[in-house]
């Protein structure tokens, strides 16, 4: 069996496409590992682990039939990762604010400076269509611990982005 694959899958979302994409690759003998599908925008986005006994480019042509019909964008990269990988996030960051540009891209590099390794990020815009608000969670791991992420991340209260931090009790056995 070949190494992991990423397939990642990007269009507009309606009914059937998880079930016809698994079913072709049922078909061309492909392994699933990890997944994670979501909606952005009412579009519909997967990233999904796969392998098999098969080329990269052959299963681009068993899947491209499916995203033909489905007006799917599809994309196959080799990849290096493999299953159990996972670590456990230990710092939740919650931000709300006026939805503006640059939200994102001050609260990430903040982060970096201080080596926090972003795991998950979710944001959503709420609000008034006039008066609309992001808001964004991220988790992952801080290298100093919570105090030095609240520390390094209260600067940008003053911007008017609430930015709020916890630890994630995780257990474990």
């Amino acid at each position: 069996m070949n190494e992991w694959l990423m397939l990642t899958v990007v269009g507009e979302d309606r009914p059937g496409i998880v079930a016809r994409l698994s079913r072709e690759l049922v078909q061309a003998g492909a392994h699933l590992g990890e997944a994670s599908m979501l909606r952005l925008g009412g579009s519909f986005t997967m990233m999904l682990m796969v392998r098999g006994d098969f080329a990269i480019d052959a299963l681009r042509e068993d899947l491209a039939s499916v995203g033909e019909s489905l007006a799917l964008h599809i994309h196959i990269d080799p990849m290096t990762g493999d299953l159990h990988q996972h670590r456990v996030p230990e710092v939740r960051v919650h931000v709300h604010g006026a939805d503006r540009v640059g939200i994102v891209a001050e609260v990430t590099e903040v982060l970096a400076g201080i080596g926090f390794d972003i795991f998950t990020l979710d944001s959503d815009v709420a609000g008034l269509h006039a008066a609309p608000i992001y808001v964004m969670q991220i988790e992952g791991v801080a290298a100093d611990g919570v105090e030095a992420v609240e520390a390094a991340l209260a600067p940008l209260r003053v911007q008017g982005i609430d930015v709020r931090v916890e630890g994630i009790e995780t257990l474990v056995g």
